[in-house]
C-alpha cells in the first residue's frame, strides 16, 4: 500500500484513539491495503512480538516483500471476526460454569 493511502492521526486529535499514541487511519479501498506488522499490532491492540508469533502459527495470513512482512487488512478483519467469536463464545462457557456453581 502506498505511504499516501495511510493518514497518521496523533494524540489530542479528535480522531486519535484511546491510547494515547498515533494509529494509522487507511484511505481509499481498506480491503485492498496492505499493512506492515506493526500497524496490525496497532489494530490488534497486542505487542508486536505475539502478533509476530500469530503470523508464524499461521494464524493470520502474511507475505514476504524482499524481507518485509505485509498483511492485508482483509485478512486481519477475518483474524478479528474470528477471535471476537471465539473470545464470546469463552465468555458463554464461563457464565454457564458460574451458574452451574451458583456463583
Amino acid at each position: 500500500m502506498a505511504d499516501e493511502q495511510v493518514e497518521q492521526v496523533h494524540p489530542g486529535s479528535d480522531d486519535a484513539g484511546m491510547a494515547g499514541r498515533a494509529v494509522s487511519r487507511i484511505k481509499d479501498h481498506p480491503s485492498q491495503a496492505e499493512l506492515t506488522p506493526q500497524q496490525v499490532a496497532d489494530m490488534l491492540n497486542v505487542s508486536r512480538p505475539y502478533l509476530i508469533k500469530l503470523l508464524d502459527a499461521g494464524e493470520i495470513p502474511s507475505r514476504l516483500i524482499d524481507e518485509h512482512r505485509r498483511l492485508s487488512y482483509e485478512d486481519v478483519q477475518q483474524y478479528k471476526r474470528r477471535d471476537d467469536l471465539r473470545r464470546g463464545m469463552a465468555a458463554d462457557q464461563l457464565a454457564a460454569l458460574g451458574q452451574e456453581l451458583n456463583i
